[in-house]
Protein backbone atom coordinates (compact mmCIF):
# COMPACT_ATOMS: atom_id res chain seq x y z
CA UNK A 1 0.00 0.00 0.00
CA UNK A 2 1.66 3.54 -1.02
CA UNK A 3 1.74 5.24 2.54
CA UNK A 4 0.83 8.72 2.25
CA UNK A 5 3.25 11.18 3.72
CA UNK A 6 1.66 13.91 4.66
CA UNK A 7 -1.62 16.30 3.89
CA UNK A 8 -2.94 19.70 3.91
CA UNK A 9 -5.45 21.85 3.89
CA UNK A 10 -5.41 21.18 -0.09
CA UNK A 11 -3.10 18.73 -0.65
CA UNK A 12 -1.82 15.21 -0.69
CA UNK A 13 2.35 13.93 -0.72
CA UNK A 14 2.43 10.59 -1.42
CA UNK A 15 5.24 7.70 -1.71
CA UNK A 16 5.50 6.54 -5.41
CA UNK A 17 4.09 3.60 -7.00
CA UNK A 18 5.65 1.28 -9.70
CA UNK A 19 3.64 3.24 -12.16
CA UNK A 20 3.47 6.77 -11.27
CA UNK A 21 6.70 7.25 -13.18
CA UNK A 22 4.87 6.97 -16.64
CA UNK A 23 2.10 9.51 -15.53
CA UNK A 24 4.71 12.00 -14.15
CA UNK A 25 7.04 11.96 -17.34
CA UNK A 26 4.63 12.43 -19.31
CA UNK A 27 3.13 15.69 -17.66
CA UNK A 28 6.12 17.54 -16.01
CA UNK A 29 8.83 16.71 -19.23
CA UNK A 30 8.01 20.36 -20.35
CA UNK A 31 10.04 23.08 -21.74
CA UNK A 32 8.55 25.51 -19.22
CA UNK A 33 8.67 22.86 -16.78
CA UNK A 34 12.56 22.02 -16.95
CA UNK A 35 13.61 25.51 -17.81
CA UNK A 36 15.79 26.11 -15.32
CA UNK A 37 16.65 22.27 -14.39
CA UNK A 38 18.78 20.99 -17.36
CA UNK A 39 16.15 21.32 -19.84
CA UNK A 40 13.82 18.82 -21.32
CA UNK A 41 14.74 14.95 -20.43
CA UNK A 42 14.97 11.97 -22.55
CA UNK A 43 13.61 9.01 -21.33
CA UNK A 44 16.77 7.28 -20.11
CA UNK A 45 17.07 10.53 -18.05
CA UNK A 46 14.15 10.45 -16.37
CA UNK A 47 14.09 6.52 -15.91
CA UNK A 48 17.41 6.77 -13.86
CA UNK A 49 15.79 10.06 -12.09
CA UNK A 50 12.59 8.25 -10.92
CA UNK A 51 14.81 5.02 -9.76
CA UNK A 52 16.59 7.84 -7.57
CA UNK A 53 13.41 9.20 -6.67
CA UNK A 54 12.65 5.37 -4.82
CA UNK A 55 16.01 4.45 -3.73
CA UNK A 56 15.55 8.17 -1.21
CA UNK A 57 12.04 6.64 0.04
CA UNK A 58 13.11 3.31 -0.04
CA UNK A 59 16.58 4.16 1.52
CA UNK A 60 16.02 7.46 3.70
CA UNK A 61 11.99 6.54 4.43
CA UNK A 62 11.99 10.41 2.80
CA UNK A 63 11.89 11.85 -1.23
CA UNK A 64 10.56 14.16 -3.37
CA UNK A 65 7.41 12.88 -2.66
CA UNK A 66 4.07 13.06 -5.33
CA UNK A 67 2.08 16.02 -4.93
CA UNK A 68 -1.64 15.22 -5.39
CA UNK A 69 -4.80 18.20 -5.10
CA UNK A 70 -7.15 16.17 -2.42
CA UNK A 71 -10.77 17.45 -4.08
CA UNK A 72 -10.05 15.70 -7.90
CA UNK A 73 -6.98 13.58 -6.94
CA UNK A 74 -4.89 15.22 -9.71
CA UNK A 75 -1.19 14.80 -10.02
CA UNK A 76 0.75 18.36 -9.92
CA UNK A 77 4.16 17.42 -9.33
CA UNK A 78 6.39 16.84 -6.41
CA UNK A 79 7.84 17.70 -3.00
CA UNK A 80 9.85 16.72 -0.43
CA UNK A 81 13.08 15.56 0.80
CA UNK A 82 16.31 14.01 0.00
CA UNK A 83 19.99 14.65 1.08
CA UNK A 84 22.13 16.58 -0.81
CA UNK A 85 24.19 14.89 -3.75
CA UNK A 86 25.08 16.93 -6.47
CA UNK A 87 28.30 16.09 -8.25
CA UNK A 88 30.46 19.26 -6.76
CA UNK A 89 28.71 20.08 -3.82
CA UNK A 90 31.07 18.27 -1.18
CA UNK A 91 31.15 20.70 1.77
CA UNK A 92 26.92 20.09 1.63
CA UNK A 93 26.48 16.15 0.89
CA UNK A 94 24.68 14.39 2.76
CA UNK A 95 22.69 17.15 4.11
CA UNK A 96 18.70 17.65 4.29
CA UNK A 97 17.53 19.15 0.64
CA UNK A 98 14.23 20.42 0.03
CA UNK A 99 13.02 20.65 -3.44
CA UNK A 100 9.90 20.92 -5.30
CA UNK A 101 8.76 20.79 -9.19
CA UNK A 102 5.10 21.61 -10.21
CA UNK A 103 3.20 21.66 -13.94
CA UNK A 104 2.10 24.98 -15.27
CA UNK A 105 -1.11 24.41 -14.43
CA UNK A 106 -0.53 24.39 -10.79
CA UNK A 107 1.43 27.14 -10.71
CA UNK A 108 0.40 30.36 -9.22
CA UNK A 109 -2.29 28.78 -6.27
CA UNK A 110 0.28 28.83 -3.05
CA UNK A 111 0.24 24.78 -3.97
CA UNK A 112 4.13 25.12 -3.84
CA UNK A 113 4.42 27.58 -0.67
CA UNK A 114 1.86 25.35 1.19
CA UNK A 115 3.85 21.60 0.46
CA UNK A 116 7.10 22.75 1.65
CA UNK A 117 6.12 24.06 4.59
CA UNK A 118 4.38 20.71 4.87
CA UNK A 119 8.01 19.14 4.35
CA UNK A 120 10.04 21.70 6.33
CA UNK A 121 7.63 20.97 9.37
CA UNK A 122 8.29 16.98 8.68
CA UNK A 123 12.34 17.93 8.37
CA UNK A 124 12.76 19.61 11.71
CA UNK A 125 9.67 17.50 13.64
CA UNK A 126 9.78 14.16 12.17
CA UNK A 127 13.27 13.49 10.77
CA UNK A 128 15.55 15.85 13.28
CA UNK A 129 17.25 17.90 10.62
CA UNK A 130 19.41 20.26 12.25
CA UNK A 131 18.87 22.27 8.93
CA UNK A 132 17.73 22.20 5.44
CA UNK A 133 18.89 23.41 2.53
CA UNK A 134 17.59 24.09 -1.05
CA UNK A 135 19.56 24.47 -4.23
CA UNK A 136 18.52 26.68 -7.47
CA UNK A 137 20.32 28.42 -10.35
CA UNK A 138 21.25 31.89 -10.47
CA UNK A 139 18.39 32.57 -13.52
CA UNK A 140 15.53 31.22 -11.32
CA UNK A 141 14.32 34.52 -9.34
CA UNK A 142 11.08 32.99 -9.03
CA UNK A 143 12.42 29.74 -7.01
CA UNK A 144 14.50 32.06 -4.88
CA UNK A 145 11.35 34.28 -3.98
CA UNK A 146 9.75 31.11 -2.75
CA UNK A 147 12.79 30.00 -0.66
CA UNK A 148 12.27 33.57 1.17
CA UNK A 149 9.40 33.19 1.99
CA UNK A 150 10.04 30.40 3.75
CA UNK A 151 12.41 32.05 5.93
CA UNK A 152 15.69 30.21 4.06
CA UNK A 153 18.61 32.58 3.82
CA UNK A 154 20.72 33.58 1.07
CA UNK A 155 24.04 31.24 1.74
CA UNK A 156 26.83 32.45 -0.68
CA UNK A 157 29.32 30.96 1.00
CA UNK A 158 27.91 27.47 0.29
CA UNK A 159 27.36 27.79 -3.58
CA UNK A 160 28.95 25.31 -5.83
CA UNK A 161 29.79 24.16 -9.10
CA UNK A 162 27.43 21.24 -10.21
CA UNK A 163 29.73 19.12 -12.23
CA UNK A 164 26.91 18.01 -14.89
CA UNK A 165 26.64 21.11 -16.00
CA UNK A 166 28.17 24.13 -17.94
CA UNK A 167 28.14 27.68 -17.07
CA UNK A 168 24.56 28.66 -17.85
CA UNK A 169 23.53 26.82 -14.92
CA UNK A 170 26.08 27.34 -12.56
CA UNK A 171 27.29 28.29 -9.61
CA UNK A 172 24.33 25.74 -7.93
CA UNK A 173 22.79 28.72 -5.68
CA UNK A 174 22.36 27.83 -2.01
CA UNK A 175 19.49 28.65 0.79
CA UNK A 176 19.22 27.47 4.40
CA UNK A 177 17.20 27.40 7.38
CA UNK A 178 18.13 26.35 11.00
CA UNK A 179 15.69 23.94 12.90
CA UNK A 180 15.95 26.87 15.67
CA UNK A 181 14.72 29.10 12.83
CA UNK A 182 11.65 27.57 11.41
CA UNK A 183 8.97 28.42 14.10
CA UNK A 184 9.12 31.88 13.34
CA UNK A 185 9.73 31.47 9.67
CA UNK A 186 6.88 29.35 9.44
CA UNK A 187 4.50 31.66 11.48
CA UNK A 188 5.65 34.42 8.92
CA UNK A 189 5.51 32.27 5.87
CA UNK A 190 1.83 31.56 7.16
CA UNK A 191 0.54 35.16 7.88
CA UNK A 192 1.88 35.98 4.01
CA UNK A 193 -0.04 32.98 2.39
CA UNK A 194 -3.01 34.51 4.31
CA UNK A 195 -2.69 37.74 2.87
CA UNK A 196 -2.32 36.23 -0.73
CA UNK A 197 1.20 36.39 -1.02
CA UNK A 198 2.24 33.09 -2.16
CA UNK A 199 2.64 33.29 -5.54
CA UNK A 200 5.04 30.30 -6.30
CA UNK A 201 5.61 29.79 -9.67
CA UNK A 202 9.45 28.72 -8.41
CA UNK A 203 10.93 25.31 -10.43
CA UNK A 204 14.48 25.05 -7.61
CA UNK A 205 16.61 21.96 -9.49
CA UNK A 206 15.43 18.73 -7.13
CA UNK A 207 16.72 16.19 -8.60
CA UNK A 208 18.65 17.41 -11.55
Amino acid sequence: MIKIAVETERLRLREWGETDGELFYSIMNTPEVMRHLGGVQDRDGWDAAFERLKGYQRDLGHTFWLVERKEDDELLGFCGLKRVNSPGGTDLAGQFEIGWRLRETAWGKGYAKEAAIACLDLAFDRFGAPHVVALTTGTNSASRGLMKRLGMARREDLDFIDTRFGPEMNPSIVYRIDADEWPAARAAALVSERAGSSADRSLPPGDR
